[in-house]
């Protein structure tokens, strides 16, 4: 059923992209222009499975990985992709986003093939090293060429979508990050459930097509290295469909130049910036430190709530079963809804300015882990409503799961949308397409940045009490309201002259029609 509904979701988007063509684009662009970005897509959303295989391995694991351990892997795994951006952005500006996918898909796929060996080791009592050194090594490694999907996604699309396009492309970005999600979880939870060394009479569908593969009848360990391989063998599938059906720019697919009106429009024509040439560009545009402000902010809340809300549930008891068990479809629904809110939101009401999307966000991000703190500080975890305690003490007493759960929801949704509109659109307007890669590099690093801080405190804060969780993040829902304030009304010059240029064609056909 959850798969039947995902599908329905991103039918919907892909004809939600078909119909949203303001620029009067030809059939024949569209639907070169889909085939571009769909692999693309679909890649990038299979390195999310390849990235987040980590909690499913930690929750299948157990007290094999503790909170402890699971926080370090993550936490350096988040900081080399945090650092590495600082490269692989203006590398991936100078190479193109076809052969960074192609490095960020084969690398992870390597990646997590040894991630798949080196748990095989440790299952089998035959690994030499400490699991977490083994692990935080080669997770550190899967996310150095994990940092190449999001930029050269961003770069593809800043040659292929217009800056009136884009907040329908957040629409889909924030799809594929939501397919990636419930790929590695939900997936990911059925390989875990399926390779278990106890099965029901009647085996999965999942565990049929994985005992035919790698013949798991009779084995006396549960194969859990299988959650890292799969992944690995998907990756390469996408990546030689990508190597015959991308194509960085409309000129290559034989299209006339298309000028996308974003902050590259008046660079010189051809031109290339040098690495320091386009860190100085970034690092001295205010606004782009700005949406790297907002993006730290989203990292620690993204996280924050994907990392940890299933481990918390299994400690606590406080999760909600039809939740923490589709973890990965709620994900994925609750994200689509998010890119496509903050998308439409931006395109229809904002004149395609990003922030007031962004801004509206933080305000649901805001609300919800509030009323997580209180679910979880109004009385100890395990207190027992009794009559003498007031209605309202009541209800979250004996309804803080489900409020939990929908706080937990309600903010990947949200946290979605932020990403999706300032990572996947408003670094494209700003950083323009000479720069896309580099602007949005930098984002993500900062995302990133904050990712691997809320793994190391998480981890750390939740062995002491899970009260303090939604309070450490907050103050980062207001950080990043503060800052979508401060951009609310920006847009970069060329976007500005554009979106003059037509007010004036229709007030001038308008005073024409009036005139006649």
């Amino acid at each position: 059923m959850q798969l039947f509904l995902v599908s329905l979701a991103l039918t919907y988007i892909i004809v939600l992209y078909f119909l949203t063509n303001p620029l009067h684009h030809t059939r024949k662009f569209m639907l070169r222009r889909f085939v571009n970005w769909f692999p693309l897509g679909m890649t990038y959303a299979f390195l999310y499975m390849g990235r987040y295989n980590l909690v499913v391995a930690k929750g299948a694991l157990g007290d094999l990985m503790t909170k402890e351990d699971f926080g370090i892997i993550g936490g350096v795994g988040f900081t080399v992709y945090a650092v590495s951006l600082f490269f692989i952005g203006p590398l991936v500006d100078r190479v193109g986003g076809k052969r960074g996918i192609l490095v960020g898909a084969i690398g992870s796929s390597i990646m997590n093939a040894a991630m798949a060996g080196v748990l095989y080791l440790f299952l089998n009592g035959a690994l030499k090293v400490n699991l977490v050194v083994a692990f935080s090594v080669l997770y550190g490694l899967n996310m150095l060429f994990q940092s190449f999907g999001a930029v050269s996604t961003i770069k593809v699309k800043s040659f292929w979508f217009h800056v009136r396009e884009r907040g329908t492309f957040g629409a889909i970005f924030g799809t594929l990050i939501s397919l990636g999600v419930y790929f590695a979880f939900d997936w990911g939870g059925a390989i875990a459930d399926a390779v278990k060394i106890a099965q029901p009479s009647t085996p999965s569908a999942v565990r049929e097509i994985l005992n035919y593969m790698f013949a798991l009848d009779g084995r006396t360990i549960p194969a859990f290295w299988l959650i890292f391989l799969i992944p690995s063998m998907i990756m390469i599938v996408w990546a030689l469909i990508d190597v015959i059906l991308l194509k960085d720019t409309p000129d290559e697919a034989g299209f006339s130049d298309f000028q996308t009106h974003d902050a590259s429009h008046d660079d010189a024509h051809g031109k290339k910036y040098g690495y320091w040439e386009l860190m100085r560009k970034i690092f001295t545009n205010k606004i782009i430190l700005i949406i790297g402000v907002i993006e730290f902010t989203s990292g620690i809340l993204r996280n924050g709530i994907m990392q940890w809300y299933q481990t918390f549930a299994k400690e606590t008891g406080l999760g909600v079963t039809q939740i923490t068990t589709n973890w990965g479809f709620w994900g994925c629904i609750t994200g689509i809804a998010g890119g496509f809110a903050a998308g439409f939101m931006s395109d229809k009401f904002f004149n395609s300015r990003r922030a007031p999307s962004a801004g509206f966000m933080q305000v649901i991000m805001l609300i919800s882990t509030a009323l997580m703190i209180v679910c979880l500080t109004v009385q100890p975890l395990n207190a027992i409503a009794t009559p003498e305690d007031s209605s309202l003490l009541r209800f979250f007493l004996e309804y803080r799961m489900l409020v939990m759960g929908i706080s937990a929801v309600t903010i990947m949704m949200a946290v979605i949308g932020v990403h999706s509109i300032m990572s996947g659109t408003a670094t494209a307007d700003f950083g323009g397409r000479k720069a896309a890669a580099t602007a949005t590099g930098i984002a993500d690093s900062f995302a990133y940045a904050g990712s691997a801080i809320q793994s190391f405190v998480i981890g750390f804060l939740a062995t002491e009490s899970w009260s303090y969780w939604p309070m450490f993040l907050l103050p980062f829902t207001v950080l990043g309201l503060v800052f979508a304030i401060k951009m609310w009304n920006v847009l970069p010059a060329a976007t500005k002259r554009y979106l003059e240029e037509v007010e004036k064609k229709k007030l001038g056909g308008k005073h024409a029609k009036h005139v006649s």
